[in-house]
């Protein structure tokens, strides 16, 4: 294989959010030529980060021509690299999907999330572009999720697999991104197809797969090092607390900052002990502290989980309130609030942190109360679990202006693949072509220091 240059390492990124994953092609050396994200505020981030780049801030169905003229102007006879497409993994479900292929086939029409179609036209430019690899992010469940092609009910993986397979040879690896180094537990389906001949061969020859060897593990497996902490990577934070505004946020750095919590709230969470969830909390009333109280759980209805409705929010010895969701209806009476046992959960300071989710600043969410601290994580720690605060990352401001975009930055983390992953990937990919690669060999990264700019 011919040894790669700079000017070889070119990309396209679709449904690019602020382009946080093309933060990670571009420490690689790889340059994103263009992108496409639909959401207008987080074009403009991406067009922040990446104001060499053509930003196509639109639906991808109507500006599929546009993007592949555009390309084609932009490599100006060079060879596409790559296209990275991070499609919406919001109507992605494996749930009933035999089922629905069962009622499918009898004539019962499905209802189909039309977000899932949008790897059509992704696959559609890969077919006119091109590119040597194609590399798609999404949650492990697209293994399992239909969509509608060529008048037929298809899993998206066998699509994509049909679609390139005249020229192109890949898989889909389930990853685990903790295994990479990164403070998280985040689980995803990476595929990844190349066109290259010589790879194929490689890979054919070779029986390896197109995935850089994990660095890390959860069980110290040999010549791996043990996941990484969230004590390692947010516990040099200053505390902070969210009874109130003075407590709630940190002077030095406006992105380490918290929503306050009501005082029903706040009595639930600072009664939490960590790895365990506010419905099991037991009673803090002076002279008991009982601690046998039941605690929460589910039970499996009709093949599906449901969380238990008769958890008791009283204690069963003294008969005192205990620290539990609840809520207080209009008559005055105390009620169990709905929540699964992940619900109002303390992390574990000596674990990677669980899935960020674009709803990790409420502490109803899943698994995001602060190991000690009585709060929810805030920006600047959520960019330390997704590593993008080990890159360079512009915050664009509107002019009128006069807070941070906070919203956004949330949401844009709570979507985004870590840009450290999307890294290693392409060194990954780039070493493939170069012939460089080793046995066991896994990248030290070396991210540029956080610098936000705003």
């Amino acid at each position: 294989m011919s040894r790669m240059t700079h000017d070889d390492l070119t990309a396209i990124s679709l449904f690019s959010g602020g382009g946080i994953g093309d933060l990670g092609l571009r420490q690689a050396g790889v340059e994103t030529l263009l992108m496409n994200e639909i959401v207008p505020e987080r074009a403009l981030m991406a067009s922040a980060n990446f104001p060499d780049s053509l930003v196509v801030a639109q639906d991808i169905y109507h500006v599929i021509d546009q993007i592949k003229s555009e390309a084609i102007r932009l490599l100006n006879g060079r060879e596409l690299f790559m296209i990275l497409a991070t499609p919406p993994c919001q109507g992605m479900s494996a749930n009933g999907a035999g089922k629905m292929l069962s009622n499918y086939r009898k004539g019962l029409r499905p209802r189909l999330d039309p977000r899932n179609q949008l790897i059509l036209p992704a696959l559609s430019l890969v077919k006119d572009l091109r590119p040597k690899w194609f590399v798609i992010e999404n949650v492990t469940s697209m293994r399992n999720t239909l969509i509608e092609y060529n008048g037929e009910l298809r899993r998206i993986i066998d699509v994509v697999r049909e679609f390139l397979c005249d020229e192109y040879e890949g898989e889909s690896y389930d990853v685990q991104f903790a295994d990479y180094g990164i403070p998280q537990r985040r689980k995803r389906l990476i595929t990844i197809y190349t066109r290259d001949s010589e790879v194929k061969a490689w890979l054919r020859a070779s029986g390896k797969t197109l995935l850089p060897t994990p660095s890390h593990s959860s069980n110290t497996e040999p010549n791996r090092l043990p996941w990484v902490t969230l004590r390692e990577a947010i516990g040099h934070f200053p505390p902070l607390d969210a009874r109130s505004l003075e407590t709630a946020t940190d002077p030095e750095d406006p992105l380490h900052t918290v929503p306050i919590l009501d005082e029903r709230k706040y009595w639930w969470v600072e009664h939490t002990p960590e790895g365990e969830t506010a419905f099991s909390n037991q009673c803090v009333a002076p002279g008991c502290g009982f601690h046998s109280n039941a605690r929460h759980g589910t039970s499996r209805v009709d093949g599906v989980n449901q969380s238990l409705k008769d958890t008791p929010i009283y204690c069963e010895k003294c008969g005192s309130l205990l620290p539990r969701p609840s809520t207080i209806d209009a008559d005055g009476s105390i009620r169990l609030m709905s929540g699964y046992t992940s619900s109002y959960k303390r992390m574990r300071w000596d674990e990677p942190s669980s899935t960020l989710t674009q709803n990790f600043m409420y502490a109803c969410s899943d698994n995001k109360i602060h190991p000690s601290e009585n709060r929810v994580l805030s920006i600047s720690e959520a960019l330390s679990i997704q590593t993008i605060s080990e890159y360079h990352l512009v915050v664009p401001m509107k002019p009128s202006a006069k807070k941070i975009p906070l919203g956004l930055l949330k949401d844009v983390i709570g979507e985004s693949i870590p840009p450290r992953f999307v890294e290693i990937l392409a060194r990954h990919l780039i070493d493939i072509h170069n012939q460089d690669m080793k046995q066991n060999h896994s990248y030290l990264h070396q991210g540029s220091l956080f610098d936000v700019v705003v």
